[in-house]
């Protein structure tokens, strides 16, 4: 029997750079944009499994898109598409209500506690399923409502954090730390989202979790999330001066290394958590590296950071760089394409199939709308006599796509999205 080869610690020092370089390129917006864009010129070229390309319906979705930002925002002054316009879902200002309730704290300790609110409601923002809703009690001058699916999450979660789930301190109940979050269990959540056996929520235990896991990562690394640890210590690293100015991509890059260990350890490299990065055999050809055959799209994180920016203008500090960030690939906007006409399904029998995230077709689905969404904004601000400067590609999605998508879906499936994903709450 041979002897075993002798550990050589130069190669292993070299194999260890390469995985770190890998996770870094999957990481990085432009590796997600390039990755996209190759498998929509594949799909043109014929070469998808999965679907074709009408170009020509482009224009339509475009004009849709266009139409109904003009209704939603008829002063064409359309803010980003994020986190806080959930919380003003049924003309409340549900931001001024926080405001009020943090009293006579200073701009950083606010933007402190709205960056805490922001990033646990986002991790909770993966679909709800069609059979969940929030219940609002009447409030001042604002009746009962309902809310379901995003709107409702948004509401249930900023309800929650009013309340004080998240916190582990009854001094500060509007805060979320690193202690309060590991106490967060299934079960109240569930009844902080007014969960039962004829209002269930999609990935409940999935997302009990995921709150746990940030928890442990917020307590683990107090360098950037200080002690105890808090997400709104974000804004400490990222504008220590409370003013200045931050770039979009660097809110991005700290949340993709600092949560890295609260996604699902199956998207690993080496060992490395990658988190919203999946499976395709097409995806990273120019590459011959670790990093081959892995398409990123890390949509929880990106629509993170957009929910973040506010909170640091808010606070007076300028952003830019916003376009370095892609289209979000969720059901959708991934849904506009489809139903628009620009994506038909080579076999139109998978629309009535439950498929998992990382299934080849999801994973395609994605990225062709990551892509799409890069072409479709331009002809948007063009039937709006709008330029890039004026209408980023987060206003584009605000004004939008999101919308446009949903719209579709109502008229289509009853609202539900044209292909049925398997949710554990983390992605979707």
């Amino acid at each position: 029997m041979p002897e075993p080869a002798p550990f050589n610690a130069t190669n292993s020092i070299a194999a260890h750079a390469r995985q770190t370089r890998a996770a870094a390129e999957l990481r990085s917006t432009r590796t997600i944009r390039l990755r996209a864009a190759a498998l929509l010129a594949r799909a043109r070229r014929g070469e998808s499994a999965w679907f074709s390309i009408n170009d020509g319906a482009m224009l339509t979705a475009a004009a849709l898109v266009a139409e109904l930002t003009r209704v939603r925002y008829p002063d064409l002054a359309i803010p980003y598409h994020s986190r806080w316009r959930h919380f003003e879902a049924g003309g409340v200002d549900r931001l001024a209500q926080l405001n009020r309730a943090l009293g006579s704290v200073g701009p950083a300790e606010r933007a402190r506690a709205q960056i805490d609110l922001a990033l646990v409601s986002v991790l909770l923002d993966a679909g709800a399923g069609a059979d969940w809703c929030y219940h609002e009690a009447a409030s001042g001058e604002h009746p009962a409502q309902e809310f379901s699916r995003s709107e409702g999450l948004g509401v249930a979660s900023f309800h929650a954090f009013m309340a004080g789930l998240f916190s582990s301190d009854p001094a500060r109940p509007l805060q979320a730390d690193a202690a309060g979050l590991q106490a967060v269990t299934a079960e109240r959540l569930g009844q902080a989202f007014q969960v039962s056996a004829s209002n269930p929520l999609v990935g409940l235990d999935g997302r009990a979790a995921l709150l746990r896991r940030l928890g442990q990562a917020l307590q683990d690394n107090p360098a950037l999330f200080g002690q105890p640890g808090r997400p709104g210590r974000l804004f400490d690293r990222l504008a220590p001066t409370g003013s200045g100015m931050v770039q979009a991509h660097d809110v991005l890059s700290l949340l993709l290394t600092g949560l890295a260990p609260i996604w699902p350890a199956q998207n690993a490299l080496d060992g490395e958590p990658l988190g919203d990065c999946w499976r395709h055999p097409a995806a990273g050809e120019e590459s011959d590296g670790p990093s081959r055959g892995w398409m990123p799209f890390h949509k929880l994180s990106q629509w993170l950071t957009y929910s973040l920016l506010e909170p640091f203008e808010w606070a007076g500090v300028q952003v830019q760089g916003l376009d370095a960030l892609t289209g979000l690939p969720e059901y959708r906007n991934g849904g506009l394409f489809l139903d628009a006409g620009v994506l038909t399904l080579k076999d139109p029998a998978l629309a009535g199939r439950l498929h998992a995230p990382g299934d080849e077709l999801i994973v395609e689905w994605r990225a062709l709308t990551v892509a799409l969404l890069d072409e479709l904004a331009p002809l948007v601000r063009e039937q709006l006599g709008l330029s890039a400067e004026q209408m980023p590609l987060a206003c584009v999605l605000e004004g939008g796509t999101w919308a446009a998508g949903r719209a579709l879906a109502q008229q289509l499936h009853g609202g539900q999205p044209p292909l049925n994903i398997q949710s554990d709450g983390t992605v979707f």
